[in-house]
């Protein structure tokens, strides 16, 4: 089945937050970071049951839901 991708305005912005806060210290690490993310969302149209789960599968969609970096805390999301 092919899947289509869809990212929740949450997931944008959370995206956008998370690069603007690694670009404070290194706009090159801040691309990596947004290319990283990017490469694994693409992975999910080929595998999406794989993963931590933070998106929805509906139908043929793939749903982005958030973007959480691991060095956050949990209970400040």
């Amino acid at each position: 089945m092919a899947f289509r991708l869809r990212w929740s305005p949450r997931s944008v912005s959370n995206l956008e937050d998370i690069c603007n806060f690694i670009s404070k210290d290194s706009e090159h690490y801040a691309r990596l970071f947004a290319k990283r993310i990017n490469i694994t969302v693409q992975t999910l149209l080929k595998f999406p049951e794989s993963g931590r789960i933070v998106y929805r599968i509906k139908e043929d969609c793939i749903e982005i839901v958030t973007i959480s970096h691991g060095a956050r805390l949990l209970n400040s999301i």
